[in-house]
């Protein structure tokens, strides 16, 4: 058994961490990349330091079409719809192109992009998830 809150590894019997006085974990969990026994909570193997792969999957975090493009229309010369869909280096451009350009080319490609969201043709962020209705 492991500690849930260290990963130390206890001796059979002992329901409390001598190392951190945390309650006793009966689950087992191994690295896959070293084969090291690891605390079932644990994001990274303590010993080779490789994230540890989740037992169920994270659920997907979807962004809102209407806040996208009420952002790309509003505030779209700053590319802030762009960094709420996850793409930075686009919104990065339209900061430079705004502060360049005094706000014009960037606030006329942010507005199209706003209505290209409202309109539902930009469907997915940057991680290809779909746009929330």
């Amino acid at each position: 058994m492991f500690c849930k809150n260290c990963g130390h590894h206890l001796s059979q019997g002992e329901q409390i961490c001598p190392v951190c006085g945390a309650a006793a974990s009966g689950e087992t969990r191994f690295c896959s990349a070293c084969g090291h026994p690891c605390n079932p909570d644990s994001v990274f193997c303590p010993n080779c330091g490789t994230r540890l792969k989740s037992s169920a999957p994270l659920p997907i975090q979807r962004k809102s079409r209407l806040a996208a493009g009420l952002l790309g229309v509003f505030l779209g010369g700053l590319g802030i719809h762009n960094f709420y869909l996850g793409y930075t280096d686009k919104g990065i451009a339209q900061v430079v192109l705004f502060v360049l350009c005094c706000g014009v080319p960037s606030s006329i490609w942010g507005l199209i992009e706003g209505i290209l969201i409202l309109c539902g043709e930009i469907r997915t962020d940057a991680e290809g998830n779909p746009l929330s209705d």
